[in-house]
């Protein structure tokens, strides 16, 4: 991993953050980490973290990322653990879509913990 910052805008490098979980060496501790994670696979085209990290229940059998999304930025407004193994976590994700102009997706997503991993269940946009 190059010791770029990290997609996730946690000010740290790529393998200090999001990488390994990326690589497979490491496992989300929150809700809130797994979702930062899945948004820099978005930026780095990591298609196989974002289906193994997608909960089996509403997991799609394949998953085309458009090369043509540039993402910007990512802003986390919220995380909240609803229960020891439930969590939803608000955020907002800037992209922009070829020459047009930059569009915002604004989630309330909500992940499920079991057997000690965090997966995405689905989400509400705003």
């Amino acid at each position: 991993m190059p010791a770029t910052a990290c997609p996730c805008g946690s000010g740290r490098a790529v393998a200090a953050c999001c990488g390994p979980l990326l690589a497979g060496t490491a496992v989300a501790q929150t809700a809130e980490q797994l979702m930062r994670s899945r948004y820099s696979a978005y930026v780095l085209g990591g298609r196989d973290y974002l289906l193994a990290s997608w909960h089996p229940s509403t997991r799609p059998a394949t998953l085309e990322l458009d090369p043509a999304v540039r993402w910007l930025g990512l802003s986390v407004k919220r995380h909240q653990q609803a229960a020891p193994d439930a969590a939803v976590v608000e955020f907002v994700a800037r992209c922009k879509v070829g020459g047009g102009s930059a569009a915002r997706l604004h989630e309330t997503s909500r992940f499920v913990r079991e057997d000690g991993r965090w997966y995405y269940v689905d989400g509400d946009f705003a």
